[in-house]
């Protein structure tokens, strides 16, 4: 079986690690319980604590498949927990899926997909034993605040990438690589939202229902958890009008940077028009054309040009068209 860690805690305190083959009898004042922490179990491993520990078989087939949106489930005494748990990998959001089932002397979690262990919870947990001697729905608090937690360095980080390509937008256009990042990390940010809304909806579940295994004073904890949810939502949704920002701010300025280049272009053509204009004229070949004759024509259509082309250029200042 694929057992991470089986232990029996009593009083707060971690007593021994325990064989999921057994059956621990815990008594009824929640003053021990068991936390067995399972990654990517086979159904075999699930049906044998199904029968141990009376678990719904509706919630162990859920917690096989491996591919349920987060929830709260009720059976009779027992609760099945399903969050979905993410990290970021290079412009991709990763997922994975936490099953835990709670009873009253029992916490059994069932990882799959996820890289993030919690080993190090369960070791933080050990460290303050009068959480742990309150029950099982705090350390079920414990867990789902450990997930959520996760959630907001993935938020910071792409609104931190983000950023960086606002500022790059001012100096240069947005290279197609740049682009097509900025549509696919709006994708990770709108897929991202459809584990968010049902989280928050997990967590205030918490909040508000009366739920079995849960005491009336681990309600305040997981209030925080439903604020933790609801904050990584609100920095979603600016992350995401964000993105659509960077993108057009990129399109208006280049629009305003095509605009100048075409002006510029305009004026040249304009003053170069003129030499070519006059030189056209008198290229017509015409025997009766009197300006051939004239001393000093070369010079005054020189001067013509110079002086027109200087207005002009003058003039195309002015209008901060060059």
């Amino acid at each position: 079986m694929s057992v991470v860690a089986a232990v029996l805690y009593r009083n707060g305190q971690r007593v021994r690690d325990i064989d999921v083959a057994e059956k621990v009898h815990c008594p009824d004042d929640r003053s021990e319980f068991v936390w067995i922490g399972l990654l990517d179990p086979t159904p075999k491993d699930l049906r044998s604590l199904q029968e141990q520990y009376g678990l719904h078989p509706l919630a162990v087939e859920d917690a096989i498949s491996g591919k349920q949106i987060p929830k709260v489930d009720v059976y009779r005494d027992q609760l099945f927990v399903t969050a979905r748990t993410a990290e970021l990998v290079g412009d991709e959001i990763r997922y994975g899926e936490v099953s835990i089932f709670v009873g009253h002397s029992h916490i059994i979690t069932v990882r799959h997909g996820h890289e993030r262990e919690f080993t190090r919870l369960r070791g933080q947990l050990e460290q303050d034993p009068g959480m742990l001697q309150k029950g099982v729905d705090y350390v079920l608090h414990a867990i789902l605040d450990y997930i959520v937690d996760g959630y907001l360095p993935i938020i910071e980080t792409i609104e931190e990438d983000t950023l960086a390509m606002e500022r790059r937008t001012v100096d240069s256009f947005l290279g197609r690589d740049e682009v097509i990042r900025i549509f696919s990390l709006r994708r990770e940010i709108i897929r991202f939202q459809r584990v968010l809304i049902p989280m928050g909806e997990v967590a205030a579940k918490f909040v508000r229902a009366e739920l079995p295994c849960i005491d009336q004073d681990a309600r305040p904890y997981f209030s925080d958890v439903n604020d933790h949810v609801l904050r990584v939502q609100a920095m979603a949704d600016g992350l995401k009008e964000i993105l659509n920002s960077v993108f057009e701010f990129s399109n208006l300025l280049e629009q305003q940077r095509t605009g100048a280049i075409t002006r510029q272009l305009a004026a040249w053509a304009a003053i170069l028009a003129v030499p070519t204009a006059i030189a056209g004229i008198y290229g017509m070949n015409f025997k009766n054309m009197p300006e051939l004759e004239t001393r000093y024509g070369y010079y005054v259509v020189l001067m013509i040009i110079s002086c027109i082309c200087l207005l002009l250029y003058t003039r195309f200042r002015k209008l901060k068209w060059l």
